[in-house]
């Protein structure tokens, strides 16, 4: 696998600052609980935490936005939002980290998309969601087509879907015949639905699970592994697919027939929530600054791994992609 230092790193990041990179997803409210725990509730075999703060971040799409921003990029948020105190909440947190939210579309028909953590000393107990996972209106769908359409100077596109209603078929169609006529990257973090109509994209980023589901194969050998990501590739007419194994690494399938192996960067991990997000924010955001495939994913396997030391969902940033970098 390609080794990078960071001489090599500092000129990329400079290269991607500024660059715009349109979000596609399912945005949300990250809600987390706080409290320790020294005690068994009497009423039922469960640990009761004795709450300590409370904390708000920007979960899903929205989270690899923030990460893009935070590595200098200019990232344009496309999801929706309810008209409720979580919608405002989510508003408010953005418009203070400098997001860009012109194509935020604010629909009273359906609630913020909220996932509230519960986590007692520094591990998470419990997970509460609060959605709706029917398709997003026409209305919607024409209005993130036109944010697209209409934004200049666009370096890139993300799809980040959580299979909360936001991507569909036809709104795929539409943002990868506007790509491709715009010579854009495209790079995807995929659910089970609409799994396979990302076709030809730039780089497809799905976790073992997702692929294995997507298959009905079996991905449990290194051998296995290599078979479906083989199958995936030519699937997909895809140039390069990025497959997370969680404590096992990255694995790079290019279309070439290359396949290289990244190790896990985390050194002792406390929580894996927003991991992806950093992932492929990161790799966009190199890809941006001229990285080729084998240096982003590189840079992105650190950052991912640095989140995952941290409790809670939290970003990277370029002090601490640098400072993890060894010459």
């Amino acid at each position: 696998m390609t080794d990078i230092n960071k001489t090599r790193a500092l000129e990329i990041l400079n290269n991607c600052n500024g660059k715009k990179v349109a979000v596609i997803g399912d945005v949300m409210l990250d809600r987390f609980y706080w409290g320790s725990v020294s005690r068994i509730s009497p009423e039922a075999p469960v640990p009761v935490i004795d709450l300590e703060r409370e904390s708000y971040h920007l979960g899903g799409s929205a989270n690899v936005a923030n990460n893009l921003k935070r590595l200098g990029v200019d990232p344009l948020v496309c999801g929706i939002i309810g008209i409720d105190d979580s919608g405002y909440q989510f508003k408010s947190i953005a418009e203070s980290l400098g997001l860009n939210l012109c194509g935020l579309f604010i629909d009273d028909k359906r609630p913020t998309t909220v996932k509230t953590r519960i986590i007692g000393n520094n591990q998470q107990i419990a997970r509460l969601d609060k959605e709706t996972k029917a398709n997003v209106r026409m209305v919607a769908e024409d209005f993130f087509t036109n944010i697209i359409k209409n934004t200049e100077e666009l370096s890139a596109i993300i799809f980040e879907d959580y299979n909360k209603g936001v991507i569909s078929k036809t709104l795929i169609t539409k943002v990868l015949d506007i790509a491709k006529n715009r010579s854009l990257p495209v790079l995807v973090d995929p659910k089970f639905d609409n799994f396979f109509d990302y076709k030809g994209i730039t780089v497809f980023k799905p976790n073992k699970k997702e692929a294995s589901r997507a298959l009905g194969v079996p991905m449990d050998t290194e051998a296995e592994i290599i078979s479906a990501g083989k199958l995936l590739i030519e699937k997909l007419g895809c140039q390069n697919l990025m497959l997370t194994l969680g404590e096992r690494g990255m694995m790079l399938f290019e279309a070439d027939g290359n396949i290289s192996s990244i190790p896990t960067h985390a050194r002792k991990v406390a929580d894996v929530s927003g991991a992806g997000d950093t992932a492929i924010a990161t790799l966009t955001a190199m890809i941006c600054g001229g990285a080729n495939i084998k240096e982003a994913i590189k840079l992105a396997n650190i950052a991912s791994g640095i989140v995952c030391e941290v409790p809670g969902v939290v970003p990277i940033s370029i002090s601490e992609l640098l400072e993890n970098i060894s010459d």
